[in-house]
């Protein structure tokens, strides 16, 4: 199955996208939160396997206002001091802001090209707090929200998701690497407290034994088997939300 790559007209300009689905009827959307490497083969691949469970999978550029940039090597790049200081000014200069103000014209670009469903959301690393504040930000429209070792899920910041709990009206899963310096244990329980006050339906999981971006394939520390756990949860839960 191959995607297809769209432009999406945002308030800042254009963002190039993947469009993956394996018919031209989805029974429901997802759009894909990219982790900091940005798109590349990895995250295709994992959007088709999603596409063909039913869905239609829209995988934005989140930089595209610093493109073109990369690519990077998962691998290495924040072992070199040159590509880890250009993948670091990338994510600090795309703020959680600038991605809560694009979830429209992502929304809106996944209903107008495939799709009358429900829409859920998953985040990869820095995608997993940007998959939260979508949700937050646009509950009448995202059904499900997952995130896989999302970091700062619950920190001091301004711009934490969880300080948004109040507002979302999804599903939502968290998916928890077993040791991550991102997502330390107080910033864990500091979110399953936001959530439950707030009445979300939600599941906070630990994955142990395995790093941050274990379910990522050309990631340093990416685990077979619990990959393939996180796929059996994430595929489960859309299920049991989007239908």
């Amino acid at each position: 199955m191959a995607g297809k790559q769209i432009e999406i007209e945002t308030r800042d300009g254009k963002a190039k996208a993947g469009l993956f689905r394996a018919s031209t009827k989805a029974r429901a959307g997802v759009i894909l939160y990219m982790d900091a490497f940005g798109p590349r083969p990895a995250l295709d691949e994992m959007a088709e396997r999603l596409a063909g469970e039913g869905y239609a999978v829209l995988v934005p550029d989140l930089f595209y206002r610093n493109a073109p940039y990369g690519p990077f090597d998962a691998k290495t790049a924040f072992t070199v001091e040159e590509t880890k200081t250009r993948l670091m000014a990338l994510v600090t200069g795309t703020t959680q802001e600038m991605t809560i103000r694009d979830g429209a014209s992502f929304l809106d670009a996944l209903k107008a090209e495939v799709i009358d469903g429900s829409i859920g959301v998953v985040g990869y690393c820095m995608g997993g707090a940007r998959a939260l504040n979508a949700a937050a930000t646009y509950p009448d429209r995202i059904v499900a929200a997952a995130s896989f070792h999302g970091g700062n899920l619950a920190s001091d910041a301004p711009d934490s998701p969880h300080r948004k709990a109040m507002s979302i009206k999804a599903r939502v899963y968290v998916g928890v690497a077993g040791v991550d310096r991102s997502f330390p244990p107080e910033q864990s329980a500091r979110l399953a407290e936001a959530l439950r006050v707030a009445e979300v339906d939600h599941v906070i999981e630990n994955y142990v034994g395995v790093g941050h971006g274990w379910c990522v394939k050309d990631h340093s520390v990416y685990d077979e088997v619990g990959a393939e756990r996180h796929w059996k949860r994430l595929t489960t839960f859309f299920a049991e939300t989007l239908g």
